[in-house]
């Protein structure tokens, strides 16, 4: 019998268009770019079916059977907890190093289903879709992922240039079945493994761009779709690169040729506003948003780990100017810990009696983030400074005609020789590597544009909150 994670890795062979540098793979479970994630993202499945693991990272169904955490409806502070608990131990498990493991989508989508009556006003089909699609995704543990941004064409440019429009994913025609549409979605990570994309776009559109309206849940194996990955930074050398070859998520571009979405998976369509207003719905981006600064933790959490092993392993640990760069790690993990907690210890139920974080602080999390990972990466390359090079091509050496030499000279403060190697390579994969740098650049970007996350917690706060006492003291004073 088919564990979970084996049901999981031969559900995704379903004919779908993965393509990898001008080729289309139809195995992606033997593909070396694909084959050790999948692993992980296996036995992470296989979590939900393992005694001691199944109550950390599931809830019981009323069958008795279990879900992920993602898909509960938190309607206690108990219960928020609880799906942050699992957060944190599923991203535990891939060191903090996959993003996209389904639960930031898999959470938005709890987080309408939780709203359907609200949300209703919006179309009056929505909460049956809905309904039906949330418990589809929950009881088969479907793998869900976003895309919700548009080409880089030309950025100056917008909808009422045509030739923007035309690539812009858009409808072109509609059918008994459902619509057709066409153009391209950006950036949609973990998109080979997933078997729903979640699409909308991010602009605020205007009313005369209603063909660009809609809320979409695509499957993957759709006749027309095609995911374009980006270059593969997975390397099979698992001793060589511990978390390239494990945790290598991929991120895709979404051709859509001329695709039919059926009706079922047709959330909205058309109207502009009801569009921004399900992309604005307080509920799925609290829970979802809550998920990518628990994320953060385990994420950090492993960077300090890192930052550690090494300045034990060469013998640094005991200079001043070194400590205060490991406790500028430490405060980092503190940081977004203490927001999340605030976030958590500060929720209230919405107008469905769901229980969501405060948003504020998690929106402090998620910006602050942006910068406190480049700043761990940078810190873990000053600790080590040229150490990272000095790392031989592989372990063979230590069994070949110089073994005796490596073992004398690669000798660390409190590691064997071979140790010390291992964690180096380990840093390099983090810090100097293509899948390195990828995370850097992903850390800064994946929450969007850093200077609009900013000026929008200016924007959305009170603001008599923070000026009232300023103006009362000058009048107040202005009496002496």
């Amino acid at each position: 019998m088919c564990t979970r994670g084996e049901r999981f890795v031969q559900s995704i062979e379903d004919g779908r268009n993965v393509w990898l540098q001008g080729k289309k793979i139809d195995r992606l479970g033997e593909h070396p770019a694909f084959e050790g994630t999948l692993q992980t993202i296996s036995r992470l499945f296989n979590m939900l079916d393992t005694p001691g693991e199944q109550d950390k990272v599931g809830f019981r169904k009323e069958d008795g059977t279990y879900a992920h955490r993602a898909f509960l409806v938190p309607y206690s502070k108990e219960e928020l907890t609880s799906r942050s608990e699992a957060f944190h131990y599923w991203s535990s498990a891939t060191n903090g190093m996959m993003s996209r493991l389904s639960d930031y989508a898999r959470s938005m989508i709890t987080g309408w289903y939780g709203a359907r009556d609200q949300l209703s006003t919006l179309d009056p089909h929505f909460s049956a879709k809905i309904t039906t699609y949330y418990e589809d995704a929950r009881d088969n543990d479907r793998f869900l992922t976003t895309a919700i941004l548009d080409p880089q064409i030309n950025r100056a440019s917008g909808l009422d240039d045509d030739k923007i429009a035309e690539r812009f994913l858009h409808v072109v025609r509609e059918t008994s079945e459902g619509i057709v549409v066409r153009g391209a979605k950006m950036i949609a990570t973990g998109a080979p493994y997933t078997h729903d994309f979640i699409i909308f776009s991010l602009l605020k559109l205007k009313s005369d761009h209603a063909k660009h309206a809609h809320v979409l849940i695509v499957p993957a194996n759709s006749a027309g779709l095609h995911i374009v990955c980006r270059e593969s930074f997975a390397d099979d050398r698992a001793k060589e690169h511990l978390l390239s070859s494990q945790y290598e998520e991929m991120d895709a571009v979404l051709f859509f040729d001329d695709v039919l979405i059926p009706w079922e998976r047709v959330l909205l369509y058309g109207n502009t506003d009801a569009v921004l207003k399900l992309r604005e719905n307080e509920t799925a981006n609290a829970l979802a948003y809550h998920q990518t600064a628990v994320r953060q933790i385990a994420k950090l959490e492993f960077v300090t780990g890192v930052g550690m092993a090494i300045a034990e392993s060469i013998g640094v640990n005991s200079f001043l100017h070194i400590q205060e760069k490991l406790g500028e790690l430490l405060t980092q993990v503190d940081t977004i810990k203490a927001l999340v907690f605030a976030a958590e210890g500060n929720a209230k139920p919405d107008s469905n009696g769901i229980y969501i974080p405060q948003l504020s602080y998690i929106h402090t999390a998620r910006n602050i983030g942006t910068k406190l990972y480049p700043r761990a990466i940078e810190i873990i390359q000053q600790i080590g400074g040229g150490g990272f090079v000095q790392a031989p091509s592989g372990m063979e050496d230590f069994y070949g005609p110089i073994s005796k030499q490596m073992h004398l000279y690669f000798e660390g403060a409190t590691v064997s020789a071979e140790k010390k190697v291992q964690l180096l390579k380990l840093a390099w994969d983090l810090i100097g590597s293509p899948f390195g740098s990828r995370h850097e650049l992903y850390e800064r970007f994946y929450a969007g544009d850093p200077i609009r996350g900013h000026a929008n917690q200016y924007l959305e706060a009170k603001h008599s909150h923070f000026t009232d006492p300023v103006w009362n003291l000058i009048k107040e004073g202005s009496k002496y």
